[in-house]
C-alpha cells in the first residue's frame, strides 16, 4: 500500500492483493521503520468501519483511514477505482482523503 501526503490531502493506493485482503479482513496496514527501535515506526492502515462516515485517526505513530462498511463493500466488489471524502479536521481546515486501487496495466 502506498501512502502519499500533500497539503491537506492523504492518499492510499492499494495493490490488487491488498484490495482482496481488505475485502476479506476489513483491514490492511503497513509498518514503516523510521529508526532503530519499534517505537520509531509509522504505521498506516485502511480499516472498514461500521460508521456511516469516513474518519481518520492518528496517535502513537499510527494513521488509520476508516471507510464506511457499505462503501468498502461496493468498492472492493466492483470495478470502481476510488473512494474520496473531505473531512473537517479543525475549524476551517479540511483534509481530502483518497483511497484508490493501484492495479497493473492490462493490455
Amino acid at each position: 500500500m502506498k501512502l502519499r501526503l500533500e497539503e491537506n490531502s492523504l492518499r492510499l493506493r492499494l495493490s490488487e492483493a491488498e484490495v482482496q485482503q481488505f475485502a476479506a479482513t476489513g483491514r490492511v496496514a503497513v509498518a514503516l521503520p523510521l529508526g532503530p527501535t519499534a517505537t520509531d515506526t509509522l504505521t498506516y492502515a485502511l480499516e472498514r468501519a461500521e460508521s456511516e462516515e469516513f474518519r481518520v485517526t492518528y496517535g502513537a505513530g499510527a494513521v488509520t483511514v476508516k471507510v464506511p462498511a457499505t462503501l468498502a463493500a461496493h468498492w472492493t466488489g466492483t470495478d470502481q477505482n476510488g473512494l474520496a471524502a473531505t473531512l473537517l479536521v479543525a475549524e476551517n481546515q479540511t483534509l481530502r482523503i483518497l483511497v484508490e486501487k493501484d492495479l497493473d496495466c492490462r493490455h
